[in-house]
């Protein structure tokens, strides 16, 4: 029970996608969740307090300092199953049209699933899997 205390929210899951899709500023973050800053900022803090993030300094030439967040190694052992939770909302609750990505292993160009194999399986690394758009797939237009 206390990795759900950890991982339980939906914010949570939603800021590890996007933070392994190499999203790591706070703008950026709300740009694409949609949500409101005093969440986020709450989401990022208890994240990095439970050792999912880590925060880097940077500052753009004129501006005050700010902060990055990365996946620790903490977080990436969550991959796979931010990888299950999507596989199995495509199949349970997608509208029809089929998923909206796919992931793809780019040494073997084979789809990637999250799955339950034995101790010494290969596995993919995050870092060889691609996201190709899907049937589904919806791109965010701003005005």
């Amino acid at each position: 029970m206390r990795a759900l205390e950890v991982v339980g929210s939906r914010w949570t899951i939603v800021v590890l996608r996007e933070a392994f899709n190499g999203v790591r500023r706070f703008e950026d973050f709300q740009r694409h969740l949609g949500v409101s800053p005093s969440v986020l900022s709450n989401r990022l803090r208890e994240m990095t307090d439970d050792g999912l993030l880590r925060r880097e300094p940077y500052r753009e030439e004129g501006t005050r300092e700010r902060h990055e967040y990365h996946p620790t190694t903490k977080a990436w052992d969550l991959y796979p199953v931010v990888v299950g939770l999507m596989q199995w909302g495509d199949r349970y609750l997608g509208d029809g049209d089929g998923p909206p990505v796919h992931l793809v292993d780019t040494v073997t160009g084979r789809p990637v699933i999250a799955a339950v194999v034995p101790h010494d399986t290969a596995t993919c690394a995050p870092s060889t899997i691609t996201v190709v758009p899907g049937a589904s797939c919806r791109v965010a237009t701003t005005p």
